[in-house]
């Protein structure tokens, strides 16, 4: 399976993906990329990754997820230039139930923002950029050098 992908998301096939006769519950988790952060203007962002290692980070949340709960998880990351608007992650978890549904998506997306090498730069209303870390106070961790 390949959780990391340039184009747009398709949230529908994540969730066919997912789905089974069996699975009473499907929950999704879709994070978008908003205009603000930090009190400042947000036009855009572009994550980058290297594929191999984020891939296998990936590969194992997921099966980790499925060693946790019951349930059959699919998951998708944007790499690339994204707009204010688009979404950069879905997480879709389907079991027979609702509530190893919504833990394991919980978990899982924490997880990738905690565990997943893929580095995030905003750009700013102002033109200005900075690398952003989700685990760093404030997440911003270095301004973009302008040509």
């Amino acid at each position: 399976m390949t959780f990391l992908q340039d184009a747009p998301i398709d949230s529908e096939r994540l969730i066919a993906q997912v789905a089974a006769s069996d699975h009473g519950a499907v929950v999704t988790f879709a994070g978008n990329v908003r205009n603000i952060h930090a009190g400042r203007g947000v036009v855009s962002l572009a994550y980058s990754a290297y594929r191999p290692m984020a891939e296998a980070v990936c590969t194992a949340i997921v099966a980790e997820a499925g060693e946790r709960w019951p349930v059959t998880i699919a998951l998708v990351h944007r790499l690339g230039e994204i707009a204010v608007g688009e979404t950069a992650v879905v997480v879709a978890a389907a079991s027979a139930h609702r509530d190893a549904a919504f833990a394991a998506c919980r978990w899982v997306i924490d997880q990738v923002k905690e565990r997943v090498p893929i580095w995030k730069r905003e750009r700013y209303a102002d033109g200005t950029e900075l690398w952003v870390d989700p685990t760093a106070p404030e997440g911003v961790v270095m301004p973009q050098a302008r040509p």
